[in-house]
């Protein structure tokens, strides 16, 4: 089993997690490290939905909308996944458990537990 030491989230990530949680109603677990400078969509809020030991990375993106297609869908990462830097989600993607988006990756498609991708668009990384 992998340990993970994370620090203590700064004052600024306190205070972003408990608006993101109380008043956009996203659904964030309490044990999941998100960023500061990450970018998590707020058009649809409630489309937000982040589970226990997932970390997200530095200007990582997370959407849930896309106004050209008049589109607000539910977007997932499932536990203990890891978001890379600068990485993008896009709207209506599901990441399982205990996968891992490489850094500068744009996910188009869902990601099945467990596995890695990377690139644009993201692909399984057999290495």
């Amino acid at each position: 089993m992998a340990v993970r030491a994370t620090p203590s989230p700064s004052l600024k990530q306190r205070w972003q997690r408990l608006v993101q949680t109380r008043v956009w109603r996203m659904d964030i677990h309490p044990s999941a490290r998100i960023a500061a400078s990450a970018l998590i969509d707020r058009t649809w809020p409630r489309g937000v939905h982040i589970a226990a030991g997932v970390v997200i990375d530095e200007e990582a993106v997370m959407l849930t909308h896309d106004l050209t297609r008049g589109m607000y869908l539910d977007t997932r990462i499932g536990a203990n996944s890891v978001v890379g830097a600068r990485a993008i989600i896009l709207p209506g993607i599901t990441v399982g458990r205990d996968c891992v988006v490489a850094p500068g990756s744009v996910v188009n498609r869902d990601v099945p537990d467990g596995t890695r991708v990377a690139g644009n668009p993201a692909r399984v990384d057999e290495g």
